[in-house]
C-alpha cells in the first residue's frame, strides 16, 4: 500500500540502498536540517511490507495496541504529599527579608573581586597570557561559551604535549579535570581538540571516582557529571547539588553559602505552593475516571521541568499554566499513541482544528468528549491569562502537533515503516518541542512577544535541531515499549529497515546523530541573534529537560523511580539547613 501525507518537502527520487549506506551520519542529519526548512509539499511515501496484520480502524477502539506492562505506566507516587507540606507565609516573608539583607553584601563582594562577563570579554586574551592552571582556563572557557562568546578552543593546546595528546601530569588536578570535562561539552563540529579533551577527561575521571582516594562529596560530584554534564543538565538540579558540594569545601565562603541557601529555600516555598495548587486541580479534574487506563498521572514530574524554563518567583502563575498544558499534551500523546481508533482520532483532530465539535463528536466515546472540553477550556484560560495574541501561536503549533500525531498513528495502524529521512520529517513536526516552546514563550510576559514569535515561526536551525535530537532520544529510550505494543513506526526500525543493519548498530548511529546535534546546538549558541538570549534559553531549557529524561537506561518520565524521584525530593521536599 502507499501512504500519502502533506507534511514536509520531498526527498527527491528513490535512492538505492547501496548508494546511501556509505553516507556519513553527519550528512544524514545535515540533510534533514536543510530539507526541513523548505516549504512543505505533498510527499508520497512507499510503505514497506507490513510486519503486523492490518487492523480495520472501525473494528476496535484499541486499534493501536495499548501497553501490556502496567508497571511501565505506574500511577503517581506522590499522592497528596504536596497538599500537606507547610506553606507558611510568615516563613516565606522571613526568608525574603534575610535574602534581601544579604543580597547587597554579596553584590558588593563580587563587584570588588571581578568584572562582569561583558567587561571581561574585552580583556580575555590578557587574562590567558601565561595562564597554565587547567582549572582556571577551563572555567573561563566554560563560562564564556555558556554566555555565547566564542572563545577559541586553542587555549587548551597549552595542555597538550608534542604528540598532540593531553599531558598525563594533568590527572592530579581533580578540579581541573572535572572543569575540562564540563568545558569539553561546549565543543563544535570543527573542534577535534574538544573531542580529545572529553575522551581524556572522561576516562581519567572514571578512574578517579572509583579509586577510593577522593573525599565523598568530590566523588559524588564526578559521578553526577559523568551521568550528565552540567551544560546538559537542569540548572536548578545543578545548583542544589553544588550548594551541598560547596559546603564540604574547606575554603568555602560562608556569606555566599548562606545567600545561596536562602535563595533556594525561598524558591522552594514557591514551588511547593504551586504543586499544592496543581495537585488540587489534578484531583478536581479526575482524569483517572474520565480517561481510559492509559492516563499517565505525572503532574509533579511535569512541574519539575518548569524551573528549567523560568525559575523566578514572579513566574509562578506561568509555571502553573504551562504545567497544565504539559498535562494536555501528555493526554493527546497517549490518546493518539495508545488508545484511540483512527476514526476517533480523525474526528477529534477535525473538531480541535475548527475549535468546534463536528457532527461525529456526538457519537464519540465519552473520553473523547472529555478531552475536547478540557482542551477548549485550557485554551480559553490561556487567552484570559496571556492575551489572544500570545495564545494564537501556541494554538497553531498545537494544531500542527495534532496533525503529526494523527499521521504517526496511521503509520502505526498500518505497520508502516517509512524511510529514515521521511520519518524524521514527520516525527520532528510531531514532537512536542515546537509546541512546548510556543507555550513557554506565551508565559514569558517580560519578552517582546512578536519579535520572539517571528523568530520562532521561521523554524531556526536551533529549534529544528532540537526537534530532531529530542525525537531520536525518545525513540531510543522508548523502543522496547513501542515494540511491546506493536508500534513499529520508530526511528530505530526505520534506520534498520533502510540500511539493513542490526538494532544495536542502528542505535549506535542514532547516538552519533544526537552527538552531532549537540554540537550544532553549541554552534547556534555562539551566533549573533535577533531576539533576547532568554528566548534561546527556553530552547536550551527544553533540551536539558530532554537530556535529563532520556539520559538514563530507563524512561525517567514514564517510570519515574530513579534519578528524577531523587531530584524531585531534593528540589521540592527537603529544605537545605541554614
Amino acid at each position: 500500500m502507499e501512504a500519502i501525507t502533506s507534511f514536509g518537502p520531498t526527498f527527491g527520487s528513490q535512492f538505492s540502498l547501496r548508494s546511501r549506506t556509505n553516507s556519513t551520519w553527519e550528512s544524514k542529519l545535515s540533510r534533514s536540517l536543510r530539507t526541513s526548512s523548505k516549504p512543505g509539499k505533498l510527499v508520497r511515501l512507499k510503505a514497506t511490507p507490513p510486519t503486523h496484520t492490518f487492523v480495520d480502524p472501525e473494528s476496535s477502539r484499541t486499534s493501536v495496541r495499548p501497553h501490556t506492562n502496567s508497571a511501565y505506566l505506574s500511577p503517581s507516587q506522590w499522592g497528596d504529599l504536596f497538599l500537606s507540606l507547610s506553606d507558611d507565609v510568615s516563613e516565606m516573608n522571613a526568608l525574603e527579608r534575610d535574602f534581601e539583607t544579604l543580597k547587597s553584601k554579596v553584590r558588593e563582594t563580587f563587584m570588588s573581586r571581578s568584572q562582569g562577563i561583558e567587561e571581561s570579554k574585552t580583556r580575555v586574551d590578557d587574562m590567558m597570557i601565561g595562564e597554565d592552571d587547567l582549572y582556571k582556563v577551563s572555567i573561563i572557557f566554560w563560562v564564556f561559551r555558556t554566555y555565547g562568546h566564542n572563545m577559541s578552543s586553542d587555549v587548551f593546546k597549552r595542555f597538550q604535549g608534542n604528540n598532540g595528546k593531553f599531558k598525563e601530569s594533568l590527572v592530579g588536578n581533580v578540579k581541573g579535570m572535572l572543569s575540562l570535562y564540563e568545558a569539553a561539552h561546549l565543543g563544535t563540529r570543527t573542534e577535534s581538540i574538544m573531542d580529545e579533551a572529553l575522551s581524556f577527561a572522561s576516562s581519567h575521571l572514571k578512574k578517579l571516582s572509583g579509586g577510593g582516594n577522593l573525599p565523598f562529596h568530590m566523588s559524588r560530584q564526578i559521578e553526577n557529571a559523568l551521568h550528565i554534564s552540567q551544560h546538559r543538565n537542569l540548572e536548578l538540579v545543578v545548583v542544589v547539588e553544588f550548594i551541598r558540594f560547596y559546603e564540604q569545601e574547606v575554603d568555602h565562603d560562608e556569606v555566599l553559602l548562606k545567600f545561596s541557601k536562602l535563595n533556594f529555600n525561598f524558591l522552594q516555598l514557591h514551588y511547593q505552593q504551586e504543586l499544592e495548587i496543581l495537585t488540587k486541580w489534578n484531583k478536581d479534574m479526575d482524569f483517572a475516571s474520565n480517561l481510559p487506563p492509559f492516563y499517565r498521572d505525572r503532574i509533579v514530574e511535569m512541574h519539575f521541568f518548569m524551573p528549567a524554563m523560568f525559575f523566578e518567583p514572579q513566574s509562578s502563575r506561568a509555571r502553573i499554566m504551562i504545567t497544565k498544558f504539559y498535562a494536555l499534551m501528555t493526554i493527546i500523546d497517549d490518546t493518539y499513541d495508545r488508545y484511540a481508533s483512527i476514526h476517533d482520532a480523525e474526528s477529534l483532530t477535525d473538531s480541535l482544528e475548527r475549535l468546534d465539535p463536528d457532527d461525529a463528536m456526538d457519537k464519540q466515546p465519552d473520553y473523547c468528549k472529555f478531552i475536547f472540553k478540557f482542551i477548549m477550556e485550557t485554551f480559553k484560560d490561556f487567552e484570559s491569562e496571556f492575551g489572544s495574541d500570545s495564545m494564537k501561536p501556541t494554538l497553531e503549533e498545537f494544531k500542527a502537533l495534532l496533525k503529526g500525531s494523527l499521521n504517526l498513528a496511521k503509520w502505526a495502524q498500518a505497520s508502516h515503516v517509512p524511510s529514515f529521512e521521511d520519518y524524521l520529517e514527520i516525527a520532528e513536526g510531531e514532537h512536542t518541542v515546537c509546541t512546548s516552546m510556543a507555550a513557554i514563550l506565551m508565559g514569558m510576559k517580560q519578552i517582546p512577544t512578536h519579535e520572539a514569535y517571528d523568530w520562532f515561526k521561521s523554524k531556526p536551525k536551533l529549534v529544528r535541531t532540537l526537534g530532531i535530537k529530542a525525537r531520536l532520544m525518545n525513540d531510543i529510550i522508548g523502543f522496547k515499549d513501542d515494540m511491546d505494543r506493536g508500534y513499529v513506526s520508530n526511528g530505530i526500525n526505520c534506520y534498520m529497515n533502510q540500511y539493513g543493519v542490526t538494532e544495536k548498530e542502528a542505535i549506535r548511529e542514532l547516538r552519533k546523530m544526537i552527538t552531532e546535534a549537540d554540537k550544532i546546538l553549541n554552534e547556534e549558541i555562539l551566533k549573533n541573534i535577533i531576539v533576547p538570549r532568554r528566548v534561546w534559553n527556553v530552547a536550551l531549557g527544553i533540551a536539558r529537560a530532554v537530556n535529563f529524561t532520556c539520559s538514563a537506561s530507563d524512561d525517567q518520565y514514564n517510570n519515574p523511580k530513579g534519578k528524577i524521584k531523587e531530584y524531585i525530593i531534593s528540589l521540592f521536599v527537603k529544605k537545605i539547613r541554614l
